[in-house]
């Protein structure tokens, strides 16, 4: 007989069998690392390391290729126009990052700091025992302050008055200060260290900090052992302990002898905003029924009635999260608007340098009514309006509406509190309990709830926006789950997925049952979505069922994938915790790992140095159409582009009938010189199954022939 063409449709079928992918296509049954581009499957680009610069206070680079704190949730890419610095800007689950010329700089915002500055109110001369100050507010009960070059220790507070004060502490000597000298709050002496340990102790009285929050120290000096480049590390550290005074974190070296006041007298220590601002939560877990946090677990923050098991715990709101912490990033011109979910809105000025950090929107001089909470943010195009998505309501101490958009007036994200002559306002949805992500498409802004979408439209004073109801049952999974492509709107909802391109559709998907039955579903608020336009790819990256880390804060392990021109899915492994397309300076996709390190995706062949383990698998076929005969087969002709250094395996794999014991032949290797492949296979069915792991490997599969003769059943 003739050679048999073995030729496929593009995409791979995983929601019927596979013997029925064969009779309806035929199609592909699975694949990793691979897509479709012309009708015809073939290995995706490598990825390597992105070099990101860690420097230490002095500015010098003390790491290279580092990571970020955090597990990366989402970023934003821009241009500065006065400097025409590229910025990338990168939400995790603990901080907000900026990164520029190559150099990683936290750039988040602060909740508190024990360096409090404030005026004298009154001249001091140098035996007096009690200062009287302009404001304590930010004062600790009970500490140090410096004025002029005298440290001064005080035992309480009293209306604006620090009393029980002992004068030239620190070696410093008690002198005359003038009305109006600068007060500082200080530290003496605040870090302890153990020789050997690397646990260090900080005593910072009332310092409110919780188990997993951030600090940041600077002016530290060298103490025990551990250098002061290394207390005053810009990366920080998570505090792993806490006492009403003090806290514990981990240095990455340990200390050489015990010290028990450390540091000097100048240290600043910096509180990064933590779990009370909506961040720390890694995954989104349910609320206990019995207190608040683990089994057993005691918090040193709550009340002694409070803390240990069999005891019940006040259950705030402030203090139960149920999803995971992110952030939703903006553009306003060259500056950075960033909100944490179910937490504050934040302002990032450029103008201000790379050493500054983000500060609250309502902290702007000339802010008005902000929403103190929200869920997520957008700047609306091209009317420019700030627009908040579930927030608190118009009015001081507003309740939390979930369901509730605000908006700016135009022009000006500060200012929240409409009038008759702005146009600011606010409008809420109907449909669902949550508002779960919005994004723009065209001229309309398309806001998800968990149950409906939404389209928001400009229309002008004095309504300002209109809001039209497009579809029910259709809401989005998650945060960061809907992306733009030529304006239209493509997303992931709890059990299915849509478009949207002038009317909201469920997109056919036919590994939809695949995906979401192997997806870990509590952990779906994890799934994010990124673009290849160069592919014309949407790729949605998802928690599987399969995920080493078990069920303990797993991160994205796999990805599903739809080519919107050959309207074609595939499917595969990778980790990834947030995408974003080539843009600006950066001429390839980009994209993050649950260790915090940034890939550049699409150069090269192999997994950053690694070998990429690809597969493409056919569906079985029938060599004839009733699928009566058997049929031998000795020989494979392959049709493949590769390069001199790539090895191409395939296998051979025959049945008998669709539920019987598969026969496989191979692994075959190909090469750029292989003509044909001889082999002895029986069957009514055949299959091909394709496979590289290689660091050099690149390939793009045709047409396979096979050589057939009819056999018995023997």
């Amino acid at each position: 007989m003739p050679y048999q063409l073995l030729k496929y449709n593009p995409g791979v079928v995983k929601d019927i069998t596979e013997y029925s992918a064969g009779k309806n296509g035929p199609f592909w049954v699975d694949s990793d690392l691979v897509r479709f581009r012309n009708g015809y499957p073939e290995k995706i680009g490598g990825w390597q390391k992105d070099q990101i610069n860690e420097v230490d206070p002095s500015g010098t680079i003390t790491n290279t290729a580092t990571s970020i704190q955090g597990i990366a949730r989402t970023m934003v890419q821009w241009r500065a126009i006065t400097d025409g610095e590229d910025y990338l800007a990168v939400g995790t689950h603990s901080h907000l990052y900026a990164i520029a010329n190559g150099a990683l700089y936290d750039i988040t915002p602060l909740r508190d700091s024990s360096n409090t500055s404030t005026t004298a109110a009154e001249a001091l001369d140098a035996s007096e025992t009690e200062v009287d100050l302009a404001s304590v507010t930010g004062f600790s009960t009970a500490g140090a302050i410096k004025i002029d070059n005298e440290i001064i220790t005080y035992t309480n507070i009293s209306s604006n008055t620090l009393t029980g004060c002992t004068r030239g502490a620190a070696s410093t000597s008690a002198d005359t200060h003038s009305d109006g000298a600068t007060v500082t709050q200080v530290l003496i002496g605040p870090i302890a260290t153990a020789d050997t340990s690397t646990t260090l102790t900080i005593t910072d009285n009332g310092h409110g900090a919780k188990v997993g929050d951030y600090v940041v120290f600077s002016g530290a000096t060298a103490t025990g052992g551990i250098a002061a480049d290394t207390l005053n590390r810009k990366a920080g550290y998570e505090i792993t302990a806490i006492t009403t005074n003090t806290f514990t974190v981990t240095s990455p070296s340990a200390a050489s002898s015990t010290v028990s006041a450390g540091g000097g007298n100048d240290v600043v220590i910096s509180y990064l905003i933590g779990t009370d601002a909506g961040l720390g939560s890694q995954s989104s877990d349910p609320a206990l029924g019995w207190g608040v946090g683990g089994f057993g677990e005691d918090d040193a923050s709550l009340p002694t009635a409070q803390q240990g098991w069999n005891l019940p715990r006040s259950i705030a709101a402030a203090d139960v999260s149920l999803e995971n912490s992110s952030w939703t990033l903006n553009l306003w011109g060259e500056d950075l608007l960033a909100t944490v979910r179910n937490g504050a809105l934040y302002y990032w000025d450029t103008s201000g340098g790379v050493g500054t950090r983000a500060v609250l929107v309502s902290s702007v001089s000339g802010a008005e009514s902000v929403p103190t909470k929200a869920r997520t943010s957008i700047v609306s195009f091209p009317d420019r309006h700030f627009v908040v998505g579930g927030c608190t309501e118009f009015g001081g101490g507003g309740d939390f509406d979930e369901m509730l958009v605000r908006f700016s007036t135009q022009e000006d994200f500060t200012k929240f509190a409409p009038t008759t002559t702005n146009t600011a306002g606010d409008q809420r949805l109907q449909i669902g309990t949550k508002i779960m992500a919005m994004v723009s498409a065209r001229e309309e802004t398309i806001i998800s709830t968990d149950e409906a979408i939404y389209g928001m439209t400009f229309v002008g004073p004095p309504f300002t926006f209109s809001f039209r109801l497009l579809a029910t049952d259709a809401g989005a999974a998650g945060l960061n789950t809907m992306l733009s492509v030529d304006g239209n709107v493509y997303w992931m909802g709890r059990r299915n997925f849509f478009v949207y391109d002038g009317v909201v559709k469920e997109l056919p998907c036919p590994v939809q049952y695949f995906v979401f039955n192997r997806m870990q579903t509590r952990y779906i608020d994890k799934v994010v979505v990124g673009h290849n336009k160069k592919f014309k790819e949407i790729c949605w990256f998802y928690v599987s069922e399969d995920n080493s880390a078990g069920t303990v804060n797993p991160e994205n392990d796999s990805y599903v994938c739809y080519n919107y021109v050959e309207n074609a899915w595939t499917v595969g492994t990778l980790d990834r915790t947030v995408w974003k397309d080539s843009s600006g300076s950066r001429t390839v996709p980009f994209a993050f790992d649950a260790n915090g390190f940034l890939y550049d995706h699409e150069t090269g062949t192999s997994a950053d140095g690694s070998a990429m383990n690809c597969l493409i698998e056919a569906s079985p076929r029938e060599l004839t159409a009733d699928g009566n005969d058997m049929y031998m087969i000795d020989k494979i002709i392959p049709d493949v582009t590769l390069t001199s250094n790539t090895t191409l395996s395939v296998s051979l794999n025959t049945r008998k009938h669709p539920n019987a014991t598969e026969v496989t032949k191979g692994p075959f290797s190909i090469t750029s010189s292989t003509e044909k492949i001889s082999t002895r296979a029986k069957g009514r069915q055949v299959a091909l199954k394709w496979e590289s792991s290689g660091t050099t490997d690149e390939w793009t599969l045709g047409d396979f022939r096979v050589n057939i003769r009819q056999d018995g059943l023997r």
